[in-house]
């Protein structure tokens, strides 16, 4: 892409600065004007042909309008070099060799061209930083502080800090990520996630800025603002990738200088064996290498958009062309292919005793314990249902003792029991965690509990093994015994339990020095060393540590395992796309540059190669467009 616009490199990771927006009305002005000028030379031409000096000369004024920009960057672009500034040089090379041969019409239209469509590339650059600008609007909103004294500020939400409380209403966009402190409501959350149907938020969940509610009201603690939260994080990726260069950009940049020097040399065979310089200058427009040098920020820019629509960060685009190449996938199991959370998975009762009953009790007693187990039961019911409590102690990591209307109730482990000389019947055979409970001496009976599978991981897993990831590894600290039956579950061949975190990295550098190209997908501190370790580390972004997070390539927001899925099918996607446009930028350049050599373009082979150069950017930049259409609805 020519670089007329300014003295500076532009940093493309904002909209256009004042400067940068001066320069390209003023460039449109003088090319519209000089266009004016040709206009005027042509008619004075056509109606007093024996005054044909008159029209030279408003041919050379017009030419002098807009070769100041031209050589202004090419002299500039000798200080620093890059492809870039390799165009800048040939189009002023081949504007000077214009007017060395007389050509003052063709020395005008030539800048004039390029110009125009430097700015129609420039409005193609600007519609996706567009894009990138409308998802901040989503980082710019209203929030409602709640002061220390309940007192409620209205204050705009890159105010907040973490720890801030704030009150979400109905109809008020999310001000940034936090936590719900109580209150419920259904959350919009498709410019974050993806998801089309309305999450439910509930007192201890996760929510993310930008989410709209829907309905409810919600008191939420800040936990992480501005660059930090999870809408920042998608913006700066996707400023980010206005950089992406693939090998043969990077190839070609290292060796600008070489280039530059090749395509003179090609120039100047053409004019030796032609003898015609309409082929030479030709040859020099035609070796501008803008299509190539967009080819992948313009893919990188539509791929992480896209990714961002569906819930998945990605932090660099040298990790989306990865994800195309994954063999394996090494998977950690609690919080990943679980949710991490313990759940009732079933009571097992004594006879005649009533399971609701049961139940009430166990929450209630479990809403005053503070360990996994007691939280989990007290999830079983409504604050509003639990039962009134008196005299509660707890005996660290045995159990929970209390005085209700029906007397003494304990909760705890089978050992719990024992101290306290309360018969229990047997001890049922369970894979996870289990407590009793007892009412006045007498025992109830055992409440099994387990994490629960995310229903998803199935169906995620057996996507992967037809995209090729055959090899997949369970990569667990857990026990083998709960390792292997959920791999069992979810038809995994390959388990490695009871694995510490520095046992996690060695296995995954085995994988590679096997062959295998993993992704490693986990959520936990322990499991941060493997995603550094593995090709692509993707960690779960709803309930996984900042270290894990900060440690990952990619980040799935919602947790939902099918996105794995959608980043390798998106990624080799980008790939086709940017082959095609490395193809259109290379190729569409060599094949012009043989046809203005060979002088297959005629005595207007400049114009000609300057409108099929253009030609070339619009069509990289429109099929890199074509991406945006990838959708995956879950």
């Amino acid at each position: 892409m020519t670089s007329f616009t300014s003295e500076e490199p532009s940093a493309k990771s904002v909209l256009l600065t004042r400067n940068e927006q001066r320069s390209m009305a003023v460039q449109l002005i003088l090319a519209m004007a000089a266009f004016g000028l040709l206009l005027c030379g042509w008619i004075w031409q056509w109606l007093f042909p024996q005054q044909s000096d008159v029209g030279q000369i408003l041919f050379g004024v017009a030419s002098l309008l807009v070769a100041v920009p031209v050589l202004r960057s090419a002299i500039y672009s000798l200080r620093s070099p890059s492809l870039h500034g390799v165009t800048d040089q040939l189009i002023a090379l081949a504007m000077l060799g214009a007017w060395a041969t007389g050509d003052l019409m063709t020395a005008a239209l030539l800048p004039g061209i390029m110009i125009f469509g430097h700015i129609l590339e420039e409005r193609s650059v600007i519609g996706s930083q567009e894009a990138i600008d409308a998802l901040s609007r989503l980082t710019r909103s209203r929030a409602r502080r709640i002061l220390p004294d309940g007192e409620i500020e209205e204050i705009d939400n890159h105010q907040l800090q973490t720890g801030d409380r704030v009150e979400v209403r109905a109809g008020d966009r999310m001000p940034a990520d936090g936590r719900v402190i109580s209150g419920s409501a259904s959350l919009d959350t498709a410019p974050i996630t993806g998801e089309s149907v309305p999450q439910e938020a509930r007192a201890g969940d996760d929510v993310f800025g930008g989410a709209i509610n829907l309905d409810g009201l919600l008191t939420v603690e800040i936990t992480r603002t501005g660059a930090d939260a999870t809408l920042g994080k998608v913006i700066a990726l996707m400023q980010k990738a206005e950089h992406a260069k693939p090998p043969i950009t990077r190839l070609l940049e290292r060796y600008a200088g070489q280039y530059l020097v090749l395509i003179l040399l090609i120039a100047a065979a053409t004019w030796f064996i032609t003898r015609d310089a309409h082929a030479m200058l030709a040859v020099l427009v035609a070796a501008c290498p803008c299509a190539l040098v967009l080819s992948a920020p313009a893919t990188a820019i539509a791929g992480i958009a896209v990714a961002a629509r569906h819930g998945i960060l990605i932090r660099s685009s040298a990790f989306l062309e990865e994800l195309a190449d994954l063999n394996a996938i090494v998977v950690d199991k609690t919080g990943t292919l679980t949710h991490g959370e313990l759940h009732l998975q079933r009571p097992v009762l004594e006879e005649n005793e009533s399971s609701e009953a049961v139940l009430i009790l166990a929450a209630s007693l479990g809403a005053a314990s503070s360990h996994p187990v007691s939280r989990a039961l007290a999830q079983l019911l409504p604050r509003e249902q639990y039962l009134p409590l008196e005299e509660v102690s707890e005996q660290q990591g045995m159990g929970v003792r209390a005085r209700t209307a029906q007397g003494e109730a304990l909760l705890g482990r089978p050992a719990f029991f024992s101290q306290n000389n309360i018969a229990v019947s047997d001890v049922p055979e369970h894979d996870g965690p289990l407590v009793g409970l007892a009412l006045n001496g007498h025992f109830l009976g055992w409440l099994l509990l387990a994490d629960s599978l995310r229903p998803e991981a199935r169906t995620a897993l057996a996507e992967l093994r037809q995209l090729g990831l055959q090899r997949q590894l369970l990569l667990t600290g857990d026990r083998a015994s709960v390792a292997h039956r959920i791999a069992g579950e979810l038809g995994i061949r390959d388990v490695v339990a009871q694995a510490l975190p520095e046992d996690k990295l060695h296995q995954v550098s085995a994988e590679i020095a096997q062959g295998f190209r993993p992704m490693v997908v986990g959520d936990g501190i322990n499991d941060s060393l493997a995603l550094k370790a593995g090709v692509v580390g993707i960690a779960m972004g709803a309930g996984g540590s900042d270290i894990a997070l900060a440690s990952a390539d990619v980040v799935l927001i919602g947790s939902d395992l099918r996105r794995l899925g959608t980043c390798v099918r998106l990624s080799r996607a980008c790939r086709r796309t940017l082959k095609i446009n490395v193809f259109i930028g290379l190729g569409w350049t060599l094949v012009v540059m043989a046809a203005a050599a060979m002088g297959l373009l005629g005595v207007a082979g400049v114009l000609i190669a300057a409108l099929l150069h253009n030609l070339s950017t619009l069509l990289v930049l429109g099929n890199a467009g074509r991406l945006l259409r990838f959708d995956e609805p879950l």
